[in-house]
């Protein structure tokens, strides 16, 4: 199931770590990567949460980072490398994984909620750089986890994500 939504959480990941990049070196860059690629990961799960959700957006595409893309001010027109993968980027969960990079509170009942789903089945599954970043992690996704940062992209899906996660919803349907 994981790589059925690859292109999305690889593409999505891209965008985020772009769009707030880490300030250090390289170890900071693969920090930075890997609690974006948590985030979007999580988000993405919610988002498509049974194996044919999963196989719809990758038939139907993800949308793209245009309003992403505006909304950040990186509204300019892309060389054709660039235009390819940023259609694979998909705002909801883009905006979720914001969402969840500003809130820990947030992220963890997200991660709760994936407990019993077809993405974690199998498995264990541990989102430790997304819930419990250490003073590394923290540096390194300064930009990337600031709350007034990450608000313009947050708050455009944030009442679809509480949604999403109210008690009562079922992601196993």
């Amino acid at each position: 199931m994981l790589a059925d939504l690859a292109p999305l959480i690889a593409a999505t990941t891209q965008w985020l770590t772009r769009a707030y990049p880490a300030g250090g070196g390289a170890l900071d860059g693969a920090l930075a990567e890997a609690q974006a690629r948590q985030a979007v990961t999580v988000a993405a799960w919610l988002r498509y949460p049974t194996p044919i959700d999963a196989a719809l957006v990758g038939v139907a595409g993800s949308g793209g980072s245009a309003r992403l893309d505006w909304l950040t001010g990186a509204d300019e027109d892309p060389t054709p490398d660039e235009y390819a993968w940023r259609t694979w980027v998909d705002e909801v969960v883009a905006s979720w994984a914001a969402c969840l990079l500003a809130d820990p509170a947030l992220a963890s009942t997200a991660v709760a909620a994936l407990t019993d789903t077809s993405h974690t089945a199998g498995s264990p599954v541990a989102f430790r750089r997304l819930l419990t970043p250490d003073d590394l992690d923290r540096r390194a996704a300064a930009l990337l986890r600031h709350p007034d940062l990450l608000a313009p992209v947050a708050a455009l899906h944030h009442a679809g994500l509480l949604a999403t996660l109210e008690p009562g919803q079922s992601l196993t349907a």
